[in-house]
């Protein structure tokens, strides 16, 4: 675990193992996508360049919808973070150390990159195909720098399962690194590998919605199923959480993310059923 990568000297700054793996993921992402839509184009000369500036306003609602989720959950608990945000409300806007939820990135990316499809003559449905998988990709590898700062750690592994070997199972260092998040009482337990779940989540799910995208019936199904999917991969990889950060309610036996995974997971699957004589797909 690197929370920090290194220091720049003289001006005593860090360079965040967190900050340096979203933006790998997001350029990986960006680049994908622009391949996906490069494809399908009829005349990508002329056309592509109305998807250039896409990923950029993705980028930014994903950014804001992920802060202003966890910063509604921390405040909505009444936990310390929550506390330092009203009484700092300068320090929300510090991504870089962490704290962000994936489905209000999920549904703050889908609103801007909505509005930019909207105001540039961009069907959406097909381009939140295309964006979805190139996403997840992207997903895949900013969840590697949850692993190395420290953050959506899984819970103490039982002593059956204690010797088995990554990405099940992690051994956390003790002590820990400077600026980890894993807590103190973690430090030399042998937890949950969820971080590398995660990772592996987004590049199943990236590689899924690969495969459907030369048989989908109709533009956004592609999104729908891969909705469906992450919505019961992570509702099953919070079962295995050891973090209360992400806020558990009705008496712990339901996750934050694991009620909005019902909640959208239920939608696309009622949607899929609903369109599922339908048959219109597009080349984008």
């Amino acid at each position: 675990m690197h929370p920090i990568l290194f220091t720049i000297p003289g001006i005593d700054f860090h360079v965040r193992s967190f900050g340096v793996m979203l933006a790998i993921g997001f350029l990986v992402g960006s680049w994908l996508f622009t391949k996906l839509v490069e494809r399908r184009l009829a005349d990508p000369a002329k056309d592509l360049a109305r998807y250039a500036s896409l990923p950029v306003w993705i980028l930014i609602g994903i950014v804001i919808g992920a802060r202003l989720v966890y910063v509604i959950v921390e405040v909505s608990k009444g936990s310390p973070v929550g506390h330092q945000y009203l009484d700092q409300p300068w320090t929300m806007l510090f991504v870089w150390e962490g704290g962000l939820v994936m489905y209000g990135g999920l549904f703050g990316g889908m609103v801007g990159g909505s509005w930019y499809c909207f105001t540039h003559d961009i069907k959406i449905p097909g381009a939140m195909d295309l964006g979805l998988v190139a996403g997840f990709v992207g997903y895949g590898i900013g969840r590697i720098g949850c692993l190395l700062v420290g953050d959506d750690y899984g819970s103490i592994v039982p002593p059956e399962f204690a010797d088995s070997v990554f990405p099940l199972v992690l051994h956390v260092p003790n002590p820990l690194p400077e600026h980890s998040l894993f807590g103190d009482e973690n430090a030399g337990q042998v937890l949950w590998a969820t971080q590398p779940w995660m990772s592996l989540n987004g590049f199943l799910l990236a590689a899924v919605g690969g495969f459907l995208l030369q048989r989908r019936h109709y533009r956004g199904q592609v999104s729908l199923i891969l909705i469906v999917g992450y919505a019961i991969n992570r509702s099953i990889i919070e079962h295995f959480r050891g973090d209360t950060l992400r806020g558990v309610w009705f008496d712990g036996k339901l996750s934050t993310s694991q009620l909005i995974s019902l909640v959208a997971g239920s939608l696309a699957l009622a949607w899929l059923v609903a369109n599922a004589k339908r048959r219109d797909a597009a080349p984008i």
